[in-house]
């Protein structure tokens, strides 16, 4: 008795189909994005409880500050499709490839961002839930709708979304925002343009196509790495004065110059060398950057008294 091969069951199809419909879905919340922020958060936690803040508190702030931000992302895709569909990084995205409509994508990123405000507000606290929030509809209303098209600092301006994680990990352990957490917000803040500025040279032609106001479309790649240049040490000044207004000890300060150190050879070496590699490996260094700058600060928090 013979076999077919290669025929599907008739339960095989659909199930084939639901799993890529979840997987259009998840990507349209650019989880890897989600990750770093998450890191973010959870660290700042560590550093407000200047230990382990409860597995309770974590799973429910970091799963609300998710939602929060995936709502935030998917929107914002769904607003972008028609750049999307003209860049080639892009082009193949759930909304832009037509693989899932506009408005349900719409649904699906408004219900993220009301389930994670409601999911904080009644787990963690309100602060922690209204700041999430706050930083959904910045990144949404204010980036996404104005400054990304508009204006040369749509970036230096709109990193302010992804600045306000730590916040929303400090709040929900302590219940209010104290000034090392500002210094977070601002470590963040200053540290998004020469990481955007870096990935943005490997786009450039992409945002060009796109008309998108991005800094090398406008002024040149080589402005551009200036720019970078000059942003890296105005980062590295903002990460000595949290040592300096004494919210950090020496383990965190021993950390940033040497993580600094890396971050401003990899910018000089772009400043020199135009070639895509070298812009890539600031890129990819600044993501390691950011993670390992907040577990410095959070070992630091744990390790010496406050």
């Amino acid at each position: 008795m013979s076999v077919a091969v290669g025929i599907e069951t008739p339960v095989a199809v659909p199930e084939r189909a639901l799993r890529a419909l979840a997987r259009d879905y998840l990507s349209l919340t650019k989880p890897r994005i989600i990750v770093l922020l998450e890191v973010t958060a959870f660290a700042a936690m560590v550093m407000a409880a200047r230990g382990w803040p409860g597995t309770w508190r974590v799973v429910v702030t970091l799963l609300g500050g998710a939602l929060a931000a995936g709502g935030a992302n998917t929107i914002n895709m769904w607003f972008d499709r028609d750049i999307d569909r003209t860049m080639t990084r892009t082009c193949g995205r759930p909304i832009a490839s037509g693989r899932i409509g506009a408005s349900a994508a719409l649904g699906f990123g408004i219900g993220l961002g009301v389930a994670g405000f409601a999911e904080l507000a009644l787990f963690a606290n309100l602060l922690a839930a209204v700041l999430a929030t706050s930083a959904l509809l910045f990144y949404v209303l204010v980036y996404t709708m104005y400054l990304k098209r508009s204006t040369i600092q749509n970036i230096v301006i709109g990193g302010a979304a992804g600045a306000v994680p730590p916040l929303v990990g400090w709040a929900a352990v302590t219940g209010r925002l104290d000034v090392p957490a500002l210094f977070l917000f601002a470590v963040v803040f200053y540290w998004t343009p020469p990481h955007f500025w870096a990935l943005s040279l490997l786009m450039q032609r992409d945002y060009t196509l796109a008309r998108v106001p991005m800094l090398p479309v406008v002024v040149g790649s080589q402005a551009t790495r200036v720019h970078i240049v000059l942003w890296t040490l105005i980062l590295l000044i903002v990460t000595v004065l949290p040592f300096l207004a004494h919210s950090f000890g020496w383990v965190y300060l021993a950390g940033a110059v040497v993580l600094n150190g890396v971050f401003l050879v990899d910018a000089l070496r772009l400043l020199a060398d135009p070639s895509p590699r070298a812009a890539s490996r600031l890129f990819h260094y600044s993501l390691l950057y950011l993670a390992l700058l907040f577990t410095v600060m959070a070992v630091d928090r744990v390790v010496i008294p406050g």
